[in-house]
């Protein structure tokens, strides 16, 4: 059973995200690490491997050859190849002209099963997983809990408004992962170490025959803003009295 899953690099979920005079994300000092998400689904296709026996290929896009300690991780969590399509034309491409770049490569080759997190942190978008899907014209399951495999068929637990739906698909189909959907295995040093000697292959734009003007990016991102920060609470003092008859004023001044 061949699976491919699609990882992004994301900022760290702890790391402090500060903006520049222009209302761009400044990363200078930013740690990188593989998008949560991405992590389900990874460790989703390594059991289904287990399970059924196969192949399980990373595949991202970059737009340099710079941190790419996530893909050592995935190499080490026991994926058997990483697949990057590196190109500097990537680097401020939308979500859809990236699916776009990921399905002229994927479409030729030979899967089962197409594994993507439901969303990345750092945009939120979730746009990625069924615009590939659609692209390679192929069944989508999006923000999977639990999954089970067969020989050539899914059944997929998905979270909805409200509750849960159950949905059954064949091969191929690709499969949107949630929080919660595993436990994420995360590897020791020693098999780090041996993943780095796992030799990554490179393609660039050109190399998938697109051009600069295939990938246009439809979408463009002028400007990023921080929520406002949060108001200093209010303390209450005086006697029991007195601070219910101000809180109960401070309600009625919230309705």
């Amino acid at each position: 059973m061949n699976c491919i899953v699609c990882l992004k690099q994301t900022p760290d979920s702890e790391a402090k995200i500060v903006l520049d005079d222009i209302g761009q994300i400044d990363f200078t000092d930013i740690r990188y690490a593989m998008n949560p998400y991405d992590e389900h689904a990874l460790e989703e296709a390594l059991q289904i491997k287990e399970k059924h026996g196969g192949k399980v290929t990373v595949l991202t896009l970059l737009a340099s050859q710079e941190n790419t300690d996530f893909l050592t991780q995935a190499l080490a969590m026991g994926a058997d190849e990483a697949i990057a399509i590196c190109d500097s034309l990537l680097g401020n491409i939308d979500q859809k002209t990236m699916a776009k770049v990921a399905a002229s490569l994927l479409k030729k080759m030979d899967f089962d099963l197409i594994f993507c997190g439901k969303e990345a942190i750092d945009d939120g978008f979730a746009i990625f997983p069924s615009s590939l899907a659609e692209l390679l014209d192929i069944a989508q399951i999006n923000v999977v809990s639990n999954l089970e495999t067969e020989e050539n068929k899914v059944l997929a637990t998905r979270d909805i408004d409200g509750g849960t739906e159950m949905v059954a698909a064949l091969f191929p189909v690709l499969i949107s992962a949630q929080k919660g959907l595993n436990e994420v295995r995360y590897p020791p040093l020693s098999r780090i170490m041996r993943a780095k000697r796992i030799k990554v292959k490179y393609f660039t734009v050109e190399d998938l025959g697109l051009s600069a003007k295939d990938i246009q990016p439809l979408v463009e991102l002028k400007k990023i803003e921080l929520p406002a920060p949060r108001k200093a609470g209010v303390k209450l003092q005086g006697s029991e009295e007195e601070i219910v008859f101000q809180l109960a004023a401070a309600i009625k001044k919230i309705i």
